[in-house]
C-alpha cells in the first residue's frame, strides 16, 4: 500500500505540477539516501501491471568508500532478458550542496562494456579513479527532502544534452524512498516533442530482498 501511495503522489505531481516542500537536511540524511539507493531493484511488478513498461533491472553498488565528500555509486541498468548487455552504465557522485540540496552528479565510463557485472564484486571499479571518468554536464539531479523524509528531484531545465534517437536534450525526474525508486527519463527534440522514454509515467523500481 505504501508503494502504491508513493507512486500515486509521484504521478500526481508529474501531471499536475504539484510543488513539494523542501525540508532542511539533517546530518544523517545523506547516509539515509545512500541506504535507499544501494541494492538491486526491478520494475517487474510494474511490467506485469502494464505491458507498455519493460522489466528492467537496476543495480547500484557503492564504490571508492575512502572518498570523503558524499558517496560514489556504480550504476548498471539492463532488460531482464539481457542482463549481460546493459543499456546504461554510469557512476554517480552524491554529495550535499547546501542545507536543502543533495546533488547526484552523473559520470560516464570509458569503454563501459568491460565493466559489465562489476556491481557483483566486493570492490567495484577498484582499478579506476574519478579523474578517469567523463562528467555529463547539465545532467546532475538536484534532490530535496519532503515531509515524509523521501528524496525527490530532477535535472535542471534543458541543460542535459542528448542526441539519442533524434533528441536535443534529456530530462530525469526521480523520487527515492525506502525500497522504491521512481524514475522518469525522457528525451525531447528541438521543438520539445518527446522522442524516447516512457510516455505514461516513470518506472517504478522495487528493491529485491
Amino acid at each position: 500500500m505504501r508503494h502504491f501511495f508513493a507512486f500515486f503522489l509521484f504521478i500526481f505531481s508529474m501531471f499536475f505540477g504539484v510543488a513539494q516542500d523542501q525540508y532542511p537536511l539533517k546530518k544523517k540524511d545523506l547516509a539515509t539516501l545512500k541506504s535507499y539507493m544501494i541494492g538491486t531493484f526491478t520494475s517487474e511488478a510494474q511490467s506485469k501491471e502494464d505491458t507498455t513498461f519493460f522489466n528492467i533491472h537496476l543495480n547500484m553498488k557503492q564504490i571508492w568508500k575512502n572518498k570523503k565528500e558524499g558517496f560514489w555509486l556504480y550504476v548498471e541498468q539492463a532488460g531482464a532478458q539481457s542482463l549481460d548487455k546493459p543499456y546504461r552504465q554510469r557512476v554517480y557522485h552524491v554529495f550535499q550542496q547546501d542545507e536543502k540540496t543533495i546533488v547526484s552528479q552523473v559520470y560516464e565510463l570509458d569503454k563501459p562494456m568491460r565493466f559489465v557485472g562489476e556491481w557483483k564484486k566486493k570492490n567495484p571499479l577498484a582499478q579506476l579513479t574519478p579523474d578517469s571518468l567523463k562528467s555529463r554536464e547539465g545532467c546532475a539531479i538536484y534532490l530535496h527532502k519532503n515531509y515524509k523524509g523521501d528524496f525527490y528531484g530532477s535535472t535542471p531545465g534543458k541543460e542535459c544534452l542528448s542526441s539519442l534517437r533524434g533528441a536535443s536534450y534529456a530530462t530525469s525526474e526521480v523520487t527515492i524512498s525506502k525500497g522504491v525508486i521512481l524514475s522518469w527519463d525522457r528525451g525531447f527534440d528541438v521543438v520539445n516533442r518527446q522522442v524516447w522514454g516512457a510516455t505514461k509515467s516513470g518506472y517504478r523500481f522495487i528493491r529485491k530482498k
